[in-house]
């Protein structure tokens, strides 16, 4: 499916949209429940607010991105990278600098 210059606000939910390109997107607001994102491609766009919970986001690719706000739980992120560093790597780092 394709979808250009759409200017709804989604809901997404129980979804499987794995290998999808999201390239200058405006998802500024939106809520994805139980979605399959694995190996998908996040280029040049704005996910400020986004909600994601329990989302397999295994090997995605985020590049150029605003993330401000954005909101990620119980996700899976191993093969993550944000800007060609591993996401997993960064959290364990985090993680060990707090003692947690």
């Amino acid at each position: 499916m394709k979808l250009h210059r759409v200017t709804e606000k989604l809901d997404v939910n129980d979804a499987d949209l794995s290998g999808s390109q999201f390239n200058d997107a405006n998802l500024s607001g939106t809520t994805f429940n139980q979605i399959n994102f694995s190996g998908a491609r996040f280029n040049d766009s704005n996910l400020t607010g986004w909600q994601v919970n329990d989302v397999n986001l295994s090997g995605s690719v985020f590049q150029n991105l605003n993330l401000s706000g954005a909101v990620l739980n119980n996700c899976r992120l191993t093969g993550v990278t944000i800007d060609g560093v591993p996401l997993d790597e960064m959290i364990a780092a985090w993680r060990q600098s707090k003692g947690l």
